[in-house]
């Protein structure tokens, strides 16, 4: 095999790797608000980070804070006191009130801050959830309303509250609107399109947010020769996730962050260097696979609770995003396969594809297992 021939495979193998995802495992969370709509006015109670709206971020083109110009400024909001950060707040309320859109009867409503609640400073490399609390008068008429979030503020879930288990809970791209909520009412909504819809965010947070998970399904692709056993592992692996994410996501197992994501790290590196090494067999891949599902079931369970499910919708919920993981998933196999399945025929195929690719994959986790631990 010539020189030439090596590098062109390796240069392959790191395109499976980084053409299917983004570079980074780290996720910005949503911005979840409890909406009510009276006769006169509406009033919208968010879980927000405030540091990203008064550094004026824009969420919408990094999924990190740290790559974004204003990573200084954010990093700086985040230590102060929250007095300090509510007058940060207050003085930049001209310019971020304009990214929380409120329309009545084709008519822009103007947003004003009637509470805030910040928590004391805590451990500053994490986001820090505030309480933000804004009214808008409604004009004279009948007319209900329609909320959403201007592009730059991220991801929107809104709910609106007094309605019981039917009531309409969204999930928003930042630009989208709701559907128009009516006044001194309750906009209803079946189990079926909450159903639909985290079988979306469940797809979403494979693809395109979840690098990590995806690594760890490539690391199953490269150890595999045949898709029918691979598929029956990814499928062993959704299985296990399913049962602790169900377990922490409803408080009955809780393992700190700190844990469980550089234990997620490890199992990419695991995987990568044995597909390397060749150690194991089929059947032994695939309880390994179960046994790893279990700790990364631990990391998604967090996703949930960023999603701020109603308690009543949180099987149908949990089911749909799980089937939606199941299909991200599979996914990521099915690209890597038209990438490279052609050459798995190919007596070189693992020195020269799924070796060097695995080898990348095992790099990427040991670092993040350092990251995670000591950066």
């Amino acid at each position: 095999m010539s020189a030439v021939t090596m590098l062109w495979r390796v240069l392959l193998s790191i395109a499976v790797l980084f053409t299917v995802v983004p570079a980074t495992a780290h996720e910005i969370r949503p911005t979840i608000a409890d909406i009510e709509v009276g006769e006169a006015d509406v009033t919208m109670s968010l879980r927000i980070t405030l540091e990203t709206l008064i550094a004026g971020i824009d969420l919408s083109e990094i999924e990190n804070t740290n790559d974004a110009p204003e990573a200084a400024v954010y990093d700086r909001l985040r230590g102060l006191d929250p007095d300090a950060l509510e007058a940060a707040l207050r003085d930049a309320w001209p310019r971020i009130s304009e990214g929380f859109i409120m329309e009545s009867a084709g008519e822009r409503l103007s947003p004003e801050i009637s509470a805030v609640q910040i928590p004391p400073v805590g451990d500053v490399e994490l986001p820090r959830d505030s309480l933000l609390t804004i009214t808008a008068a409604l004009p004279e008429g009948d007319a209900g309303v329609q909320i959403g979030l201007a592009p730059q503020f991220g991801t929107f879930i809104p709910r609106q509250v007094g309605g019981g288990e039917e009531a309409y809970e969204g999930f928003l791209d930042g630009g989208e609107l709701t559907p128009e909520l009516p006044r001194a009412e309750v906009l209803n909504e079946g189990a079926g399109a909450v159903f639909l819809r985290y079988i979306g965010a469940g797809f979403e947070h494979i693809i395109p947010l979840g690098l990590d998970h995806i690594l760890f399904v490539l690391g199953l692709f490269f150890f595999a020769t045949q898709l029918r056993p691979l598929l029956f592992q990814i499928t062993a692996f959704t299985v296990a996730h399913t049962i602790t994410l169900a377990l922490a996501a409803t408080n009955i197992v809780s393992i700190p962050a700190s844990i469980v994501e550089p234990m997620i790290a490890a199992t990419i590196v695991f995987v990568g260097i044995e597909n390397t090494l060749g150690w194991g067999s089929t059947r032994g891949r695939t309880a390994l696979v179960f046994a790893f599902g279990l700790l990364h079931g631990l990391g998604f369970a967090s996703v949930l609770g960023d999603y701020g499910i109603a308690s009543e919708r949180f099987a149908v919920a949990l089911i749909g995003f799980n089937i939606g993981v199941e299909f991200g998933q599979i996914a990521v196999v099915a690209i890597a396969f038209a990438l490279v399945g052609w050459f798995m025929s190919k007596h070189w195929y693992r020195k020269g594809i799924a070796i060097p690719a695995s080898l990348g994959i095992a790099a990427i986790g040991a670092y993040w297992v350092i990251e995670r631990t000591i950066l």
